[in-house]
């Protein structure tokens, strides 16, 4: 057993693909969870450990990351925020000002949370990684999502922040930028759709597992598309 990494949203469409690939290779992993139907996305692992937690709850957080720590044969060094979501709609003045701040709060607050309650654990063990998701729409917005637009442009502001605070302590922060990701829930919200072109989780979680490892140990502050 390597390490320990915490993935939120690990039972989500990527995170599941996450979560199998540090699991081999050989990461122990941390699993916050929220919906029980989603728990089988998962099977049973030696070091899997699925923990139940609101991670918009600053104590759950907190919770989440002193579990992560607490095996000292699997030192925790690494966050990958995965919790967030898309939603389209309409132009800016034909949006309520309620759905803009429910984007920024969906893929705003748990990244915040959960990187404020790990910082500590990862300075403790001697540094570590943190990777977010952000989204290609940051940098090449289009019409009707200006909360997704704006959120998604926010986590790259935060990643930039935290790895202007963290980078000399040894903590890297990193941000993957995908485009639409082939998930079983992106096929069933667009029906219509062509998959052909959308990027397999797989693929994503190869990417986020490097940033995880120690392999990506002179990469910080990047914002890489996927």
């Amino acid at each position: 057993m390597k390490a320990t990494a915490l993935v939120t949203g690990g039972t989500g469409g990527l995170g599941t693909a996450v979560t199998k690939a540090l699991l081999a290779q050989g990461w122990r992993v941390v699993v916050p969870w929220i919906e029980e139907s989603e728990l089988d996305r998962l099977d049973a692992a030696e070091n899997l450990e699925l923990v139940r937690a609101d991670l918009f709850d600053p104590d759950d957080a907190a919770r989440c990351a002193e579990l992560a720590a607490s095996k000292h044969s699997a030192p925790f060094r690494a966050v990958a925020n995965l919790v967030g979501g898309f939603a389209v709609g309409q132009k800016v003045h034909q949006t309520p000002v309620e759905e803009f701040e429910r984007l920024l709060r969906l893929n705003l607050r748990p990244t915040y949370l959960v990187s404020q309650a790990a910082l500590p654990r990862l300075l403790e063990a001697g540094g570590g990684s943190i990777v977010c998701v952000s989204s290609q729409a940051a940098l090449r917005p289009f019409p009707g999502a200006s909360g997704y637009v704006t959120s998604k442009a926010a986590v790259l502001a935060l990643v930039d922040a935290l790895d202007a605070e963290y980078a000399s302590d040894g903590v890297r922060v990193n941000a993957v930028l995908p485009t639409m990701i082939d998930t079983p829930g992106n096929r069933a919200a667009q029906p219509d759709a062509d998959p052909s072109g959308w990027t397999p989780p797989e693929k994503i979680a190869e990417v986020i597992a490097f940033l995880c490892g120690d392999a990506s140990g002179v990469v910080s502050g990047a914002h890489i598309p996927v």
